[in-house]
């Protein structure tokens, strides 16, 4: 039965985080009349629903209690200001990272981001390395080195690329390829500093996901303001917004257990 959730919980991640890539490039390429979606009102959007879904699940594990559910959030969050305050760092770092994919996505073609996004297993191998004192075997730094090969040889220019390399200029390719580079370290080092945290604390995870997704909707409405404040107090916080869009928000928070590490954990360890 447990390896059965295993491999079940495996193919619905795969899918997941496939559709959202396919979806989310599909959405910022998509050319509709009208403004296009403030990728940042999205990421805030994504972040509150994940609040949502993750009260729905603590108030199930309460028994469906409202009064046990009030309890909880109060104990577990209001009455631990500085446990809370810990998560605002990770909260932080995934509000930029999930802000820098829309950035990526915009300029690669969703090959080249998956392949290269998948750096975010090495990045976070060597924060677990040296945060959390883990150590590596053999196979494991063999993979990690065939990894770094795989998405090298994918950066490296073909023939077949000429018609992409028409529609996306080599500074946009650049400006996406920078992003989500930054995505994978930033993904390592959040992803790590979460387990550490976890580790640490007998909270359960579905109050660590409140809690991030709390502070991350602070972070993304600083982001909304200080970016998409114009535009916004123009055309309205959902400008753009259709069927598409919504669907991207959805995937994103469909399974809140996989936005604090966002995947970042690899399956060599396991």
């Amino acid at each position: 039965m447990s390896a059965n959730l295993k491999y079940l919980s495996l193919g619905i991640l795969v899918f997941q985080t496939t559709s959202l890539v396919l979806t989310m490039r599909y959405s910022r390429t998509l050319k509709e009349e009208g403004p296009r979606y403030l990728s940042s009102t999205a990421v805030v959007v994504a972040e509150l629903l994940k609040i949502m879904a993750c009260i729905l699940l603590v108030y199930k594990d309460s028994k469906c209690s409202l009064r046990a559910l009030n309890r909880i959030l109060h104990d577990e969050i209001l009455n631990k200001p500085m446990e809370t305050l810990k998560l605002a760092i990770p909260s932080g770092i995934y509000t930029l990272q999930n802000n820098l994919l829309y950035v990526a996505l915009s300029n690669l073609d969703a090959a080249t981001y998956q392949v290269t996004y998948q750096l975010k297993i090495l990045t976070t191998a060597l924060f677990s390395v040296s945060m959390l004192s883990k150590k590596l075997g053999v196979y494991q730094w063999l993979s990690l080195v065939i990894l770094m090969t795989g998405v090298a040889f994918v950066q490296w220019p073909s023939d077949s690329q000429e018609l992409d390399s028409k529609q996306l200029s080599a500074g946009s390719q650049f400006v996406g390829l920078m992003a989500v580079l930054t995505a994978c370290f930033s993904s390592g080092f959040a992803g790590v500093y979460f387990e550490k945290i976890l580790k640490e604390t007998k909270q359960s995870v579905w109050i660590r996901n409140i809690q991030l997704g709390f502070f991350g909707s602070i972070f993304g409405l600083m982001g909304v303001y200080i970016y998409d404040g114009e535009l916004v107090s123009k055309n309205g916080f959902f400008q753009g917004y259709n069927r598409l869009t919504w669907i991207v928000v959805i995937l994103q928070c469909l399974f809140p257990w996989s936005h604090p590490c966002n995947n970042s954990y690899f399956p060599i360890w396991l």
